[in-house]
């Protein structure tokens, strides 16, 4: 989990930040990046794409890397940018205002899979099973959001809280029964209409 960062560490750059997203493929709420900068005597310590942990075992691992990290940033873009300028522009632009959140400087960054010009980046495919700061910024990023829409839970009949605004069979009937809300993605309408339709 940490090849990615000794290469870069052995090339000089010292601050790599892993930066990482959740939730570009829902039709609600808000797309969530975080960044996170370890230091080089870092061991490993998680060992799992997030999406294969359990909450309980994501919100340990949150306070073993706030304990661990140099910096951590978190970027958010709610659901009115993202129909502004797309679900692609709105996922670097989280991952910009993440950035902008360590508060600190930085030398190299770590992406999963995502171009990020004119950043100096490394972009790896699974790079949140390859490099344990992306690791980390993606349980960051997952927690962050699904606690936002745990609040959006409470908010609107939409049951948020269990499907986090995901095109899931719960969420094709709620959308039917209440019609949409202020936080879905209205540039997701077509999709919207696609998934009612199966």
């Amino acid at each position: 989990m940490l090849e990615i960062e000794k290469s870069l560490w052995e090339k000089g750059y010292s601050k790599v930040v892993g930066i990482d997203e959740a939730g570009r493929g829902p039709l609600a709420g808000p797309v969530v990046a975080a960044a996170v900068i370890f230091p080089p005597d870092i061991k490993p310590f998680i060992f799992k794409d997030s999406k294969k942990l359990t909450p309980k075992q994501r919100e340990n691992l949150i306070e073993e890397i706030k304990q661990k990290a140099i910096a951590i940033g978190i970027g958010i873009v709610d659901s009115n940018i993202i129909d502004k300028i797309n679900i692609y522009n709105a996922t670097k632009l989280a991952m910009e205002r993440a950035l902008e959140d360590l508060k600190t400087d930085y030398d190299f960054l770590i992406t999963d899979y995502v171009r990020f010009e004119p950043y100096p980046h490394i972009s790896v495919k699974k790079a949140d099973e390859k490099s344990l700061s992306v690791a980390a910024a993606s349980i960051i990023a997952k927690v962050t959001r699904d606690k936002i829409m745990e609040e959006f839970g409470k908010v609107f009949p939409h049951s948020f809280e269990k499907h986090k605004g995901y095109p899931t069979k719960l969420h094709k009937q709620e959308i039917q029964k209440y019609g949409l809300t202020p936080i879905h993605r209205r540039s997701f309408n077509l999709g919207i209409q696609h998934h009612l339709e199966l």
